[in-house]
C-alpha cells in the first residue's frame, strides 16, 4: 500500500524532474550553452548525486527515482556545457 506521503513525494519528484527535460532537449538540439553556468550546474549535479545517495541510504524510493532521472538529465546538460561551451566561462 502506497501512503499519501509517498504519493506526494512521487508527484513532487515527477514535476521537478520533468522540469529538466525541456532544458536538456533544447541544449541537445541547439548546442547553445551560452546561458548555462558551469559553476551552477557543477554544484547542482553534485548536489543531486548526494540527494540520490541520501535517498538510497534511507530507502526513500520517490527521492531515489527522481534523483536517478534528474542526475542523468543534469549530467547531460553539464556534459554539453563542457563539450560545447569551451569558449564561455560563466
Amino acid at each position: 500500500m502506497i501512503l499519501l506521503t509517498d504519493w506526494i513525494g512521487y508527484a513532487a519528484a515527477t514535476l521537478t524532474t520533468a522540469s529538466f527535460v525541456p532544458q536538456a532537449w533544447l541544449t541537445f538540439k541547439t548546442r547553445d550553452v551560452r546561458g548555462i553556468s558551469l559553476g551552477m550546474y557543477s554544484a547542482f549535479t553534485l548536489g543531486i548525486a548526494l540527494w540520490l545517495a541520501y535517498g538510497l541510504l534511507i530507502q526513500a524510493w520517490p527521492v531515489v527515482i527522481a534523483n536517478v532521472i534528474t542526475l542523468a538529465l543534469a549530467s547531460s546538460i553539464l556534459w554539453m556545457r563542457l563539450r560545447f561551451g569551451a569558449s564561455t566561462d560563466t
